[in-house]
Order: C-alpha cells, then sequence, then structure tokens
C-alpha cells in the first residue's frame, strides 16, 4: 500500500518550542543570536517560520563577562516577536501605498473614484484600473 509523503506546511507549523540561550523558536518566530559582522557585539535575527530571510536583525546585549551575549528569555522572545510583526506590517502598508494609487473625481453625474492596482508579477506585470461611482457600483474595470 503507498503512504503518502508528508506535507511540509504541517510539518513547520508544529515545529517544537525551543529555548535555547542562543536559539528560541515559539509562536511561528525563531530567534538567534548571532555574532554581529559589523562590529564586534552580537546581533539577534528573527526569522518568521517558512521564511528564507529574517524579518528583523538587530544589536544584542553582551552578557555580564562583556564577552558572550546575554541569553534571550521568554520577555525578550516576547517583544522581539512584537517587533518583527510590526516590522512585517509596516513593510505590507509601504507595499500597499507604492502599488495602489486612488483618487476622487468629482463630476456632473457625481462623485467618481479612481483606483489604479498594479500587480508586480515576474511573468505578466500588470495593473487594473478600476472607477467605481458615489454609491461603491463598479463603472468600469480594465487590465493596463
Amino acid at each position: 500500500m503507498p503512504t503518502e509523503a508528508p506535507d511540509d506546511t504541517d510539518a513547520a507549523d508544529t515545529l517544537d518550542a525551543v529555548h535555547e540561550p542562543r536559539l528560541w523558536r515559539d509562536q511561528g518566530w525563531t530567534a538567534r543570536v548571532v555574532k554581529n559582522n559589523d562590529d564586534e557585539g552580537w546581533a539577534v535575527e528573527m526569522v518568521k517560520q517558512g521564511e528564507a530571510e529574517p524579518a528583523l536583525v538587530g544589536p544584542w546585549t553582551m552578557g555580564r563577562d562583556k564577552k558572550n551575549p546575554k541569553p534571550l528569555d521568554g520577555a525578550a522572545f516576547n517583544t522581539l516577536v512584537k517587533t518583527a510583526r510590526e516590522v512585517l506590517r509596516r513593510h505590507e502598508q509601504q507595499r500597499h501605498a507604492l502599488l495602489h494609487r486612488q483618487l476622487t473625481v468629482n463630476t456632473a453625474q457625481g462623485r467618481v473614484e479612481v483606483m489604479l492596482d498594479i500587480v508586480p508579477d515576474d511573468d505578466d506585470p500588470h495593473a487594473l484600473l478600476a472607477a467605481l461611482d458615489a454609491a461603491g457600483d463598479t463603472l468600469a474595470r480594465v487590465r493596463v
């Protein structure tokens, strides 16, 4: 009888929590304390589960011996998760603002909202241009 291959997305969602001095994994995030390449200190990187690149990289505090990094703890991890989520949220807001334009035109027939949504697809980049009346009904929608 054939067996099904394990689903990678399910495996990624159920990673066990890890709470080590330089590595914490919980709540869908991984915090890793790494040597800071820019100076002699330490940095912490926050990677969202399933992503290849860190969402946040910042300086990390030295320990009491002024040589090794301060160990991660629950409070610090929770603060880092909150900060990383905020960074991602701001990136999404900035991306939306960059790819979405909207203006209002007052005509004799009433107010018209005109919206341009850019779709930055590698294979088929395009935009959608739409016009809506004051009631929110679509007057026109074209791909440009």
